[in-house]
C-alpha cells in the first residue's frame, strides 16, 4: 500500500507497510494512479495511452521500469510485516496509571469531558489511603516492568495537594522495597499554583501538563472559573515561573483545546510560543455535534487549510532560528516505537488503567463514569482480567477502518474512549478524528521531508 499526496510544491509517497517517504516528481507522481502491482516486465499499453499526450512515451517506460524495480526490491508497496505482532499483543503488566486525585475543580471549562472536573460522579477528593492502595496496586501488578509513570489528574489535582504529596513520598519509599523507579506528573490549570506547589512539582514531576487554550479572548471564553471569570492573566505568570524554574532533565508542555470558535488556532499555537513557551499542544475538542462549539465535518476543509498553514509558520520558525515542538507534528519515520505499540497505541485498559476517589478502575481517565467499563475496585481488590484482555486486543487488525487505513501505524487505532463514546464500539474507529490526524501526519511528513530536502542541498 502507498499513500501519495501533494503539499508545500512536493509530490510526497508513503510507502506505509515500511514507512519509507520519498519525494518524487510530477510525472512518477502521476504514474503511480496507474502503475500498481502485479507489474508488467514492460510498461502496459493502457497506461501510455492514459498518459502519452502528457508524458514523453520513453520516459513513460522508464519510469514504470523503475517503479517495478522499487516493488521488487520492497522499496514501494512493501509487504506487510506487522500482522505477524497481531499475536503478542495478550494482556500486559500495567506500567502506568491516571490517578483522579480530585474529582472537583475550580474552573468551569466549557468542553471539558469530565462534566466540569466531578466526571457525572460527585465533588470529592481522594483519601490518602486510596492513593497508597493505588500505589500498591500498580507496584504489584506491574510485572517486571522497572519504570512506573503515575500521572495526577483531576478535575484539579492541586485542589488536593497535600494528598499529592503525601502519595509520592508514599511512591518513593515503596519503590525502593520492589526495585522500581515512579515517574511522577500532573496536569493543572494553573489557577492555584504558588511557591510551595512550582517548587514541588519542579522537583519531583517528571512531566507536567499546563492547561491553557492559546490567545487571551479564546482561552478565556471557554475556560473561566466558576465565577465566570477569565483565567488567562492568572496562569500566564505563574506557568512562565514554573517552566523558568524546570531543570533541561524534565519534560513539560503547554496544552490547548480548539473548538468551532477558534478555526484560526494556529494563532493560537503562535501566541503560545511568543507568550514564551516552546513544547506546545492545541488539539482538537471532541464532542457531541450538539454543541455550539463542535467541530463537525463541514469545518475539515478549514482545519485541513489551518494545519498547512501551521506546517509552513513552523518551518519559517526553523529557517529562522526559532525552532519549538508542536508535539501533532512530531512522528518517528523510523519505524519506531516497537511493533506491537504500533498495533494497540496507548495501551489503555491493558497497560494503563485510572483510578477515582472512591478507588475505581478505569481502563483511563476518559472511561471514568461509564458503570459498563469499570474494571474493579482497590477497596474490594478486584481487577476485570476478561476485560483487560478485550482491550490487549484493541489493535488496528481488528478494527475494520484501520486495516485498510494509510495512516494506521501512527495512530494505531486512534482513542478507544472516544470509538466508544460517539462510534459505540471501541472497535469503531472516530471518524472525525482519523481525518484529524491523517492531516496531521500529512503536514509532520512534508516537515521532515523539507528538512531533510534542505540538509541534502547542504551538504
Amino acid at each position: 500500500m502507498i499513500h501519495k499526496y501533494e503539499l508545500n510544491g512536493l509530490y510526497i509517497v508513503l510507502d506505509v507497510n515500511s514507512g519509507g517517504v520519498h519525494i518524487v516528481d510530477k510525472l512518477t507522481y502521476d504514474l503511480l494512479d496507474y502503475a500498481v502491482p502485479p507489474f508488467a516486465t514492460e510498461c502496459p499499453q493502457e497506461i501510455l495511452d492514459k498518459l502519452g499526450g502528457t508524458y514523453d512515451i520513453d520516459e513513460l517506460k522508464e519510469c514504470y521500469e523503475e517503479i517495478a524495480e522499487l516493488y521488487e526490491e520492497k522499496i514501494l508497496f512493501s509487504p506487510d510485516e506487522y500482522e505477524k505482532f497481531a499475536k503478542f499483543t495478550t494482556a500486559s503488566p500495567v506500567k502506568s496509571m491516571c490517578l483522579h486525585i480530585s474529582h472537583d475543580c475550580n474552573l468551569r471549562c466549557q468542553y471539558c469531558f469530565a462534566s466540569t472536573g466531578d466526571f457525572g460522579t460527585g465533588r470529592k477528593l481522594m483519601p490518602l489511603e486510596i492513593g497508597k492502595k493505588a500505589i500498591d496496586f500498580l507496584l504489584e501488578n506491574s510485572g517486571n516492568r522497572k519504570n512506573l509513570e503515575l500521572d495526577f489528574f483531576g478535575g484539579e489535582p492541586l485542589m488536593n495537594f497535600g494528598v499529592v504529596k503525601e502519595i509520592v513520598a508514599y511512591g518513593r519509599e515503596r519503590e525502593k522495597e520492589y526495585g522500581k523507579t515512579f515517574r511522577f506528573t500532573i496536569t493543572t490549570n494553573g489557577t492555584m499554583l504558588n511557591d510551595d506547589s512550582i517548587d514541588f512539582i519542579n522537583r519531583e514531576m517528571s512531566n507536567v501538563v499546563l492547561s491553557i487554550d492559546g490567545r487571551k479572548e479564546v482561552n478565556d471564553r471557554m475556560r473561566p472559573t466558576a465565577g465566570g471569570k477569565g483565567t488567562y492573566d492568572v496562569i500566564l505568570p505563574k506557568f512562565k515561573k514554573l517552566v523558568d524554574g524546570r531543570s533541561k532533565d524534565k519534560d513539560w508542555y503547554v496544552r490547548g483545546t480548539f473548538t468551532k470558535y477558534n478555526l484560526d488556532f494556529s494563532e493560537d499555537v503562535f501566541s503560545l510560543y511568543e507568550a514564551g513557551f516552546d513544547q506546545i499542544s492545541v488539539e482538537p475538542v471532541v464532542c457531541d455535534a450538539k454543541y455550539p462549539y463542535a467541530l463537525t465535518e463541514e469545518d475539515l476543509p478549514a482545519i485541513s487549510a489551518e494545519y498547512e498553514k501551521l506546517a509552513q509558520r513552523l518551518l519559517a520558525q526553523d529557517k529562522a532560528g526559532k525552532h519549538f515542538n508542536f508535539f501533532h507534528f512530531m512522528i518517528d519515520l523510523n519505524q519506531g516505537p516497537c511493533a506491537v505499540k504500533r498495533l494497540r497505541g496507548c495501551g489503555c485498559g491493558n497497560e494503563y488503567v485510572a483510578i477515582t476517589p472512591d478507588g475505581d478502575i478505569y481502563p483511563c481517565h476518559q472511561f471514568v463514569g461509564m458503570e459498563e467499563y469499570k474494571m474493579g475496585n482497590l477497596e474490594e481488590g478486584t481487577f476485570n482480567r476478561e476485560m483487560q484482555a478485550d482491550f490487549a486486543k484493541a489493535h488496528i487488525y481488528n478494527k475494520p477502518n484501520c486495516r485498510e487505513c494509510w495512516a494506521r501505524f501512527y495512530c494505531s487505532g486512534g482513542c478507544n474512549a472516544n470509538n466508544y463514546q460517539y462510534m459505540g464500539d471501541i472497535l469503531k474507529s472516530h471518524t472525525l478524528s482519523c481525518e484529524f490526524e491523517k492531516k496531521r501526519v500529512e503536514c509532520a511528513i512534508m516537515i521532515q521531508a523539507v528538512k531533510s530536502l534542505e540538509r541534502n542541498e547542504a551538504e
